[in-house]
Parts: structure tokens; C-alpha cells; sequence
């Protein structure tokens, strides 16, 4: 198996709910940072940290929007307009630029967080003007979209730079959605699970579905979520085993789809 691939993962992510404590190892190993800006978690401190340590490791830097919801985590669903969503991405993503520009960094890519990720997954018009958003921003940016998404629909619509994922940790229904988080089989926490979970994906370019269901799709990029205990496992045995498998790592921008 001779293939290009993407490990990403949601960083900066200091708050209330979930310790940063294994992002610089987690950084180490993953090739592409998705850093929250402040308004789910983070703060300036926690970006610097994140962007640092991403130059030292040619890490590419990613903005990570969420609606503005640290109480959440972002992860409460809330319904705003067009207008509010798009500032929301542009001021999100203007806050990394600026700290990323002071170590001579840019930001390379965008994915939304959470709530926003997940509603932006069914609603065609929220995706829409996401889509609409980034490409005002700099239509050079890539979009990291879940693979088979609305997003992805409307990122192409748009003629984005479109990086497609699967996730290590969580399950997908048979509409190829994630399994929500009120569900208690919404999770893979086992580390061993996640990696034959990612391997069977990979290698049949299929999401595997709690089901057994097999979904057809495009994979570019495997997420592993930082706020999950066993994150820094998952994340270790994960690339050990796609190595084995023949399987070359790159940041999202030194990809050969997007030079």
C-alpha cells in the first residue's frame, strides 16, 4: 500500500474541560495542528505554545472555529445567522494568523469545531456559507471537512482545497455521520480498537459503520481527537501501524494534492 496521508489533531484546547498537558507530545507525532482560538478553548498563551512547537516540528498550523461557547466546549448546538457565522470563522481565524505571522508561521488550514462541525455535517446551507467564508478569506486555504460530508459537498462547490478525514476515535452511523456524543458507544477509547478501526478504513478508502455498513469514500486526513485520555496511545499506535503498512506522512500543505 503505497499512499499519502495526514495525521491531524484539535490542540490548544486548555480550558475547564480538558488539560493540555500532552500536546507537545502529541505534536511529535502528528502532522497537521487544528489549535482553538479562544472562543471554545485556548487562550493567546496556549496558541503560542501550539505554534511554537509546530514550527520546531514542521507541523502545518490549522485555526479551529467553534461558536463562541467555552462553557461547552462547543459543543451546544446554537443557531446564528449567515452574517454571525461568518465573522465568527474570520475572527477565529485573524486571531491565529496574527500570533501564527509572529513566529513566521501562516495558517495553512481550517476545520471547524464541534457543535458547528457537526450541525455544518447535515445543514447544506450553514456549510454553504462556511465554504463562502473561507473562500473570502484566502481561497488557498485548506478545508478539513469529514469525508462524505455536506461540507465536503459545499467545499468542492466552491472549489476549495479540500482535505478529506476520518476519525480514529469515534463511530459513524449508517448515514455516515458520527455517532453522537449522548450515545455511550459514540467513542473508541481503546487504542488497539482505534488502530484496526483506522486500518480497515484506509485501506478499503470505506468508513467502517457501528453497523458494518461500508461507506465509500475519500480519505486524506485521520483526526484523533487531544481531549480523549488515551489520545497520546491512540495516536502513537496509529501512525506505528500505518508506517508498517507503507503508508507516508505529510503535513496538509506539503501534500502532493495541494502543491
Amino acid at each position: 500500500m503505497s499512499i499519502e496521508i495526514n495525521i491531524n489533531c484539535d490542540l490548544g484546547e486548555k480550558s475547564k474541560h480538558h488539560s493540555n498537558k500532552h500536546d507537545p507530545d502529541l505534536l511529535e507525532i502528528v502532522n497537521s495542528a487544528n489549535i482553538a482560538c479562544g472562543y471554545h478553548a485556548g487562550d493567546e498563551e496556549t496558541m503560542n505554545n501550539v505554534v511554537e512547537i509546530s514550527k520546531k516540528n514542521g507541523v502545518s498550523i490549522g485555526a479551529h472555529p467553534s461558536f463562541n461557547d467555552p462553557e461547552n466546549f462547543g459543543r451546544e448546538r446554537m443557531n446564528l445567522s449567515s452574517s454571525e457565522i461568518e465573522k465568527l470563522i474570520i475572527d477565529q481565524y485573524e486571531i491565529l494568523q496574527t500570533i501564527s505571522s509572529k513566529h513566521g508561521e501562516n495558517v495553512t488550514h481550517i476545520k471547524p469545531h464541534g457543535a458547528l462541525n457537526n450541525m455544518a455535517c447535515e445543514d447544506m446551507e450553514l456549510s454553504i456559507t462556511i465554504a463562502k467564508t473561507i473562500e473570502e478569506i484566502d481561497k488557498n486555504l485548506i478545508y478539513l471537512v469529514p469525508t462524505g460530508s455536506k461540507m465536503e459537498t459545499a467545499g468542492n462547490k466552491y472549489n476549495l482545497n479540500i482535505a478529506c478525514e476520518i476519525f480514529a476515535d469515534r463511530n459513524y452511523e449508517d448515514d455516515g455521520n458520527l455517532v453522537s456524543r449522548l450515545k455511550e458507544n459514540a467513542l473508541i477509547t481503546d487504542p488497539n480498537l482505534a488502530k484496526s478501526h483506522v486500518l480497515k478504513m484506509v485501506k478499503n478508502q470505506s468508513l467502517n459503520c457501528l453497523s458494518g455498513k461500508q461507506i465509500p469514500c475519500k480519505i486524506d486526513s485521520i483526526c484523533i481527537h487531544g481531549d480523549n485520555k488515551s489520545s497520546l496511545d491512540t495516536a502513537k499506535i496509529i501512525k506505528n501501524e500505518l508506517y508498517d503498512n507503507g503508508l507516508t506522512f505529510k503535513p496538509l500543505n506539503e501534500m502532493k494534492k495541494f502543491i
